[in-house]
């Protein structure tokens, strides 16, 4: 078996996982490429492993660690976002920061009054 070619589809993958947890806004969408990217570290690891003929295998052991530690993250973070949801109405990344910058700056001061204050002084 030729390494390059699980390690080409390994670097698609991870650039298609980075290109979609930096340009996406929903978070949903989010961990879905967080995801896409831990998959293309188990395709490196796995065929490493069998390029290698490693007689232990932890290459596939790794893997499976991954995977575990893989769904444990994904129902966390399902759960965040959905209870980040019924309170704030929305999973866009934007405005949730947005929020929380407000939520830090004035208490419960809408933006606006901020910005007036801050330009009068």
């Amino acid at each position: 078996m030729h390494l390059a070619y699980p390690a080409v589809l390994a670097a698609l993958l991870f650039c298609v996982g980075l290109y979609g947890v930096l340009a996406r806004r929903n978070a949903i969408l989010v961990l879905m490429s967080v995801e896409l990217m831990l998959n293309a570290v188990n395709l490196n690891l796995v065929a490493f492993d069998v390029w290698l003929r490693d007689t232990l295998h932890s290459g596939q052991a790794l893997t499976l660690f991954t995977i575990a530690i893989a769904a444990a993250e994904i129902g966390i973070g399902l759960a965040i976002v959905l209870a980040v949801y019924r309170n704030r109405g929305t999973s866009d990344i934007d405005r949730l920061r947005d929020t929380a910058e407000t939520d830090e700056a004035g208490g419960n001061e809408s933006p606006g009054k901020t910005k007036k204050a801050e330009a009068t002084t």
